[in-house]
């Protein structure tokens, strides 16, 4: 009777952090949308400023990334000393109304310097969050729970390009829109406006969540120095280098390559851009949570049959599906590639709640909040900061030819998934090892 007590209050206890990680989730939806929603406008900003493909990607990658990574670093200190609830709140707000600003730009160097606004206010976000889960959650649980913060990865892609696709077909209706105090605005800066201005009234949700108690090895806020973290880090090189390059070359193969899907469908099968962006937006919310999700799970169940690196086993499984699943920009019809493009979104998505908890997982409390900063840093400058303009650089400079795109996101895509498997896989033994270490001490 006790034990079923035990059992049940046990179970309640984790209902109110499963609240706090839907509205993490959220708000993780919101940047996603905020940042990805360029991918599938990249006709109409084109067109109305002028610029090529390389400027339009550095739009979606490098003006976005910049200081999202560098600035990762400095808040991920302040995550590990100071309320995190309250560092979530202000990086909403400031993202919400930099992307607002977004849909004031009349030229391309406005946007680049808006863009920037936005990846400064993002950067708050997940070095917060992880820290704040890993709080909530016991380690045996963590994995899946950051997987479903996680899937705002692919609920706010999803819904960037199902949105993106609606104001296209909105766009080709009604041409220009007026708008008090703004006057006459295209189609695609009216979206701005509203993700920027919803954005700022879902802050307001942060109100139902309270900070919670630091636990674990190190659990007293104590302002670590940055020196020190990079110390404990470096002591452990082998292990933080191999997880870090190897999901950043991950991430360099999913943003790189998804970054131009909707213009691989243009171009290649001449889909209408609402087309592309309902039936691409559909396959990444459906396939892609369900692949993060799965992955999660996946890493707790070969943890709990004692395999400690399962993080990066999972890492290494998707870019094995991954690299076979490229056949899909082979396809010979639209209809082909949609279908055969589900598994590679889904393979895609299985590391990206995994990592984060298998890194947090070997380091003290008081120093994760730096450590996801350092994790991020490297993931989002190597994959959203250099993944869209590589692909770009090789279809502008080695193809010199739009229809080349395809084979452009190919060898992009398959370099990278070739390099993160020798990296992961090298990593392995230094994990296992690590790990030890900091649960024995």
């Amino acid at each position: 009777m006790s034990t079923n007590g035990t059992a049940n209050s046990r179970e309640l206890s984790l209902v109110y952090p499963w609240l706090v990680v839907l509205i993490l989730m959220i708000a993780y939806v919101f940047s996603f949308v905020d940042r990805q929603i360029l991918n599938l406008l990249v006709g109409p900003i084109r067109r109305d400023l002028g610029i090529s493909d390389t400027q339009m990607s550095l739009l979606m990658g490098f003006s976005f990334a910049i200081f999202y990574t560098i600035l990762g670093i400095p808040l991920g200190r302040l995550a590990d000393s100071r309320s995190r609830r309250g560092l979530i709140v202000v990086g909403v707000v400031v993202w919400s109304f930099m992307t607002a600003l977004c849909g004031l730009a009349r030229s391309y160097w406005q946007l680049f310097l808006f863009r920037i606004g936005v990846g400064v206010g993002e950067a708050t976000l997940s070095p917060a969050a992880y820290s704040m889960i890993a709080d909530y959650f016991p380690p045996e649980r963590r994995a899946t729970a950051i997987s479903v913060y996680s899937m705002g990865i692919y609920l706010g892609s999803g819904i960037a390009f199902l949105l993106g696709g609606l104001v296209i077909q909105f766009a080709v209706a009604q041409g220009a829109v007026t708008l008090p105090l703004v006057g006459d605005v295209r189609p695609w800066q009216v979206v701005f406006f509203v993700l920027g201005g919803s954005g700022i009234i879902f802050s307001f949700a942060f109100l139902l969540v309270r900070e919670p108690l630091r636990d674990g090895v190190g659990s007293s806020i104590v302002n670590v120095p940055f020196s020190t973290v990079v110390a404990h880090l470096w002591k452990n090189r082998r292990t933080v280098l191999c997880h870090n390059l190897g999901f950043a070359m991950i991430a360099f193969c999913s943003y790189g390559t998804a970054a131009w899907v909707p213009s691989f469908f243009i171009r290649t099968f001449n889909w209408k851009a609402g087309d592309v962006g309902v039936i691409y937006g559909l396959i990444v919310m459906v396939f892609g949570c369900l692949g993060i999700f799965f992955g999660g799970w996946l890493t707790d169940r070969w943890q709990k049959q004692g395999r400690s690196d399962a993080a990066l086993r999972v890492g290494i499984l998707a870019c094995c599906v991954a690299i076979v699943g490229n056949v899909y920009l082979l396809a010979s019809t639209g209809t082909l590639a949609a279908i055969l493009m589900a598994p590679t979104v889904f393979a895609l998505g299985m590391p990206f709640g995994a990592a984060p908890a298998a890194i947090v997982a070997i380091v003290p409390n008081q120093m994760r909040g730096q450590t996801a900063a350092v994790y991020l840093f490297i993931v989002n400058l190597i994959g959203l900061g250099v993944g869209p303009t590589a692909v770009a650089l090789v279809t502008d400079y080695v193809f010199a030819n739009d229809l080349a795109l395809k084979w452009s996101m190919l060898i992009v895509g398959t370099a990278a998934n070739v390099t993160a498997i020798a990296l992961l896989a090298t990593g392995l033994k230094p994990y296992r090892e690590t790990l030890q270490r900091m649960r024995d001490g």
